[in-house]
């Protein structure tokens, strides 16, 4: 993801979208499913993102 063209906001709405997704995966199918997992990884980095700015 490029840094310089996601504002602020754009990416908390990013992070509540995956978040949703995530536990919306955990729900369907099992928390150590590879889609749930993805999501996890996925959010990991945004948080991350979001937290170095």
């Amino acid at each position: 993801m490029n840094n310089t063209q996601v504002t602020f906001c754009e990416l908390l709405s990013l992070i509540n979208s995956l978040r949703h997704l995530m536990i919306t995966a955990g729900q369907q199918h099992g928390l150590n499913s590879l889609e749930t997992l993805r999501c996890s990884e996925e959010l990991d980095e945004l948080i991350l993102e979001f937290q170095n700015r």
